[in-house]
């Protein structure tokens, strides 16, 4: 997967994260959340973004850094939401997984760069 299609998997999670959380019931703790995983969720694609054009090796490997500790509150986010909602649960779990997948590549990504360094 190159740069490019990586951060368009991104930004169609960051959407799709926002289009379910939109359908949640209303509930304080999940309103709270909501927020929460608006800003984490749109943050992974937003400092993917910044990573691409890092000025070294160390910036990328930072700025990834940052991505994978805004994906893991999204995920969390999204873990928390789905106790709250019987109704979106399964969209939720797709989306959790989904997470799973992008903290993975990014792991990989962070630790491939580590050993070129």
């Amino acid at each position: 997967m190159n740069k490019m299609e990586l951060e368009n998997r991104l930004i169609e999670f960051s959407v799709q994260v926002n289009d379910c959380i939109c359908n949640l019931a209303k509930h304080p703790t999940v309103n709270h959340l909501k927020d929460q995983v608006i800003r984490s969720s749109n943050s992974c694609t937003l400092n993917y973004a910044e990573a691409i054009s890092a000025e070294s090796r160390k910036d990328f490997i930072h700025k990834l850094g940052i991505v994978i500790k805004e994906q893991r509150e999204t995920k969390a986010n999204l873990r928390i939401m789905m106790r709250f909602s019987t109704k979106s649960g399964e969209e939720l779990l797709k989306l959790i997984n989904e997470s799973d997948e992008l903290l993975a590549i990014f792991h990989k990504t962070i630790m491939t760069a580590k050993k070129n360094s």
